[in-house]
């Protein structure tokens, strides 16, 4: 089985956390409009240090592959898009993302800076705890290194132990339940191409989809239990498609 799309969303088991998203709205362009966008300032935001995060856990296994990067450029252009100069901002972000990647020494500092900053509000801690189990599950496992970061992760941010391990363990499940597409015919059909196309157009058609599709950290706010089932369900379905295609024209 090929790559597992990033950012899978476990359905009813996070039900309340969802309800939750719809009342706070504090990723916004609104909420940002008077934000000075510098280094600092973004590096010690609740973003900025999630990016830093997001870092670690990515290359966590030694590298970020080519899905990885692709799946966390959208995470960019989804979290610049909320801050003033949004292109700034994107070049800052990677710039903090490049920093942090080879850097482990600092996850536990940046997990309580972030950890503290967002205390008061447990959802949101629940929203990226989620986001960065679900960054480990990309390639289908979780490594030792990437299981040890996020264990450092989730006790800077004093997070519930069963809570964490029971997040886990619906990842887990769910990676076991996933199978690949069974038609070729299909999967040139789910992406809207022919057979007879180059992998490049296919490769194309497959990114504008997975852009569609995939749900990310800044669009989830709001957003239903049954909008985040079928993004999840659509974006694996995609995935899988993509893979067979690749596979297939070797």
């Amino acid at each position: 089985m090929g790559n597992i799309i990033l950012f899978v969303i476990i359905g009813g088991f996070f039900y309340w956390i969802f309800k939750s998203y719809s009342r706070y709205t504090d990723y916004s362009q609104a909420a940002f409009k008077n934000f000075s966008v510098n280094k600092l300032s973004l590096e010690k935001s609740d973003l900025g240090l999630f990016v830093a995060l997001v870092a670690k856990v990515a290359k966590a296994d030694g590298k970020v592959d080519a899905l990885e990067a692709q799946l966390i450029g959208i995470m960019f252009d989804d979290i610049s898009a909320v801050f003033p100069e949004p292109q700034k901002t994107k070049d800052i972000l990677k710039e903090i993302f490049n920093q942090n990647k080879n850097d482990l020494n600092n996850t536990q500092q940046i997990a309580s800076d972030l950890g503290n900053a967002t205390k008061r509000d447990k959802a949101k801690q629940q929203q990226f705890m989620g986001f960065l189990i679900q960054l480990a599950f990309v390639d289908g496992k979780v490594s030792d290194s990437e299981e040890e970061i996020l264990a450092t992760i989730a006790e800077a941010f004093e997070f519930d132990p069963d809570s964490y391990h029971a997040i886990f363990d619906q990842f887990e499940k769910m990676m076991h339940n996933i199978t690949p597409k069974a038609n070729i015919s299909d999967a040139y059909k789910l992406l809207g191409v022919n057979e007879n196309d180059d992998l490049s157009v296919i490769k194309k058609a497959y990114r504008k989809l997975v852009r569609e599709y995939h749900p990310d950290i800044i669009k989830s706010q709001g957003k239903s239990e049954a909008y985040m089932q079928e993004a999840t369900a659509k974006t694996q379905e995609i995935n899988q498609a993509y893979e067979m295609i690749k596979e297939a024209k070797k």
